[in-house]
């Protein structure tokens, strides 16, 4: 009875030392994970800090990595490319990573796994138009924060959810009703004054009028110039060269 209630304590003791080790290893892991790679050092060490915190944070909610990657030209590559292989070589599971090249002025969000599905191309230009201008006035930390948080947000939105459709919001909708009864109303108001019948045939005698001469007189020959707007595609998704396939939204700062 005495050996078996040691073997009992022995083998509880062990369970708790290897669980222990286990709980420390994946603390450890969690730790030292990285979720800002500035290589084009936009931020501090506070700023990436503070980044890196509420990246895992949020991101340990989602199941999702939200990853940060700067660098100063891509070798050649394509934006979207340069972010796909960093994927490859780095993740496997759902991350989304903001991408941004100072060296060629372009910025890609690309959603991977899960995340592909949740941060669909629309919500990914959602993002990238709300933090150009952050990233464009030199306001790194605070668009990459807006792109986590959003992306977080979106996360927990059902993918199936097309409330992000302008034309699909209930207030939008609602200005359309009232901007179409307004033209109504204003359509009728201008018709009850009666309409002006009498016009400038009326008195005319067809039979004994004639045109004499005509003749047209070039005065000049006006040319107007409009910009050409920069090719922001609605979906830049594609595969990588490791075969994941993803969501993408791609454009200039």
């Amino acid at each position: 009875m005495k050996v078996s209630i040691k073997k009992a304590c022995l083998f509880c003791f062990v369970l708790f030392l290897m669980l222990s080790f286990s709980l420390h290893t994946s603390a450890s892991a969690a730790e030292q994970k990285q979720y800002v790679y500035d290589n084009a050092h936009l931020l501090t060490k506070d700023e990436t800090k503070k980044l890196e915190e509420l990246a895992g944070k949020l991101g340990a909610k989602r199941h999702t990595d939200f990853i940060i990657l700067t660098a100063n030209g891509t070798g050649g590559k394509d934006i979207a490319q340069y972010a796909g292989d960093f994927y490859d070589s780095h993740f496997h599971g759902s991350t989304a990573i903001l991408t941004i090249d100072m060296k060629d002025r372009e910025v890609f969000i690309s959603g991977y796994k899960k995340a592909e599905t949740y941060l669909n191309s629309s919500r990914l230009n959602t993002i990238r138009n709300t933090i150009s201008s952050d990233i464009s006035a030199g306001h790194y930390e605070k668009a990459f924060e807006t792109y986590i948080k959003m992306s977080y947000k979106d996360m927990g939105k059902n993918p199936e959810n097309k409330s992000d459709n302008l034309l699909l919001t209930w207030w939008f909708q609602l200005i359309i009703a009232a901007a179409a009864a307004g033209i109504a109303v204003t359509v009728m108001v201008y018709n009850s004054g009666g309409r002006v019948t009498v016009t400038g045939s009326t008195y005319m005698d067809h039979d004994t009028s004639e045109v004499l001469d005509q003749h047209d007189t070039y005065i000049r020959t006006d040319v107007t110039r409009e910009r050409k707007p920069d090719k922001d595609n609605d979906n830049d998704g594609g595969v990588t060269r490791g075969g994941t396939s993803y969501s993408g939204s791609k454009g200039s700062f």
